[in-house]
């Protein structure tokens, strides 16, 4: 068996709550994420299982748990095409296509971006999460556009650091339903798993702060192209704000897109893409940004629609 992670709280460091000193370390990229370990009482304070909100105290020892060994075994590597935008030696920036699970999980090991990265790196990278090998944020299954990857546990750490401090620059492009009357402007509105749908989100007073920033490209009739640039990082935060607005997007059958409309038909899954992702090199310092082409399924929903108003 694997031994526990070691990590010892610096004097700068005393004071967090557990949690928030945890993202960033020991491969541990979300307050969400440690929080389940901490739940599952794979977090230790010099031998004692605590509560995540328990504050740190310089020279404590923190222990983590590895992931059960049962669970690594289930992840191969598959030969599944990457579409790099970028790579060097800690870095793999990838254009992630719609379809593609990011994360394995029960009932579906297999045929995720975790296999391709696998067999693209000829097997696990050194110190990285062998379930999660690199990978700091996520998209939808059926979300595509611009996703990073670390190739070391230093670069891996530094990313989320970015990530937690809202740092990173994300830029999405969407296709939704209505012609939008404002130009531009700003949702903020608490998000929180749906009490009844436990596999939803929703608008919930109780919920974790998010704000989205919208502005549009384009009109038509029945629905508008908006570029959205979310501020947080909430799970479905722009599907689940963009239809507490009254413009879900188009194909988004879990948040009322899927209308039965002609448009409905030009694509398959939810127009939704991530069109740039900007950060700096973990390494060097400098700035570095990522565009990621639209997808055809959109691009040709987009022409639709113009060629519906033309003369």
């Amino acid at each position: 068996m694997n031994e526990p992670r070691r990590i010892l709280v610096d004097a700068a460091s005393a004071g967090q709550r557990l949690d928030r000193f945890l993202v960033g370390r020991a491969d541990i990229v979300s307050r969400s994420q440690i929080q389940r370990r901490i739940a599952a009482d794979a977090v230790r304070i010099d031998g004692v299982a605590v509560k995540a909100g328990a504050l740190v105290r310089a020279g404590q020892v923190i222990e983590i748990d590895p992931p059960p060994a049962a669970d690594l075994s289930r992840v191969e590597a598959q030969e599944i095409a990457l579409d790099v935008l970028f790579e060097d030696d800690c870095l793999l920036i990838i254009n992630k296509p719609s379809g593609l699970v990011v994360h394995p999980a029960p009932g579906n090991w297999q045929g995720t971006l975790v296999s391709a990265l696998l067999h693209h790196w000829g097997g696990a990278r050194p110190g990285l999460d062998a379930v999660r090998p690199g990978i700091v944020h996520r998209l939808d299954k059926d979300t595509s556009g611009v996703l990073v990857i670390a190739k070391d546990a230093a670069t891996l750490a530094d990313l989320a650091a970015q990530f937690h401090d809202r740092l990173v620059e994300k830029q999405y492009l969407a296709i939704v339903w209505g012609r939008m009357a404002r130009a531009c402007g700003t949702i903020h509105e608490p998000i929180g798993r749906n009490p009844v749908h436990r596999k939803q989100m929703t608008i919930l007073r109780s919920g974790r702060s998010a704000e989205t920033r919208f502005r549009v490209v384009e009109r038509f009739a029945t629905v508008t192209v908006v570029r959205l640039l979310p501020q947080t990082g909430r799970t479905h935060q722009l599907r689940v704000h963009l239809a507490s607005i009254g413009h879900p997007i188009v194909g988004d059958s879990t948040y009322g897109g899927a209308r039965g409309r002609s448009g409905d038909a030009k694509i398959a899954r939810q127009a939704l893409h991530a069109e740039r992702l900007a950060f700096r090199h973990p390494r060097r310092g400098e700035p570095m940004s990522f565009i990621a082409p639209l997808p055809s399924d959109m691009a040709c929903l987009i022409e639709a629609c113009r060629a519906e108003v033309a003369p």
